[in-house]
């Protein structure tokens, strides 16, 4: 792979990790905490929203982005010629 296109594959990679733990990082601290209180209000199986997200919501969605850099990164080793065929 020429230094230019591993250029370009880490920098895709970098860009997929930063959006993707801005997601986790939003749901875990922003719902969990931030907007914890607002989010109370709404109750999910007997339970507020924000105690919800927590506790839980941050953990399902955390493997949820796993499954989805998994995807991602296939597509881009197949787009680089990077994959194990």
């Amino acid at each position: 792979m020429s230094d230019k296109n591993l250029q370009e594959y880490w920098k895709r990679n970098l860009r997929y990790l930063l959006i993707l733990l801005s997601v986790w990082f939003m749901v875990s601290f922003g719902f969990g905490i931030l907007f914890a209180e607002q989010l109370n209000t709404i109750k999910i199986g007997g339970f507020p929203l924000g105690f919800w997200f927590a506790q839980q919501g941050s953990i399902y969605v955390f493997v949820v982005l796993i499954f989805v850099y998994v995807w991602l990164m296939n597509r881009l080793d197949v787009e680089f010629d990077v994959d194990e065929k």
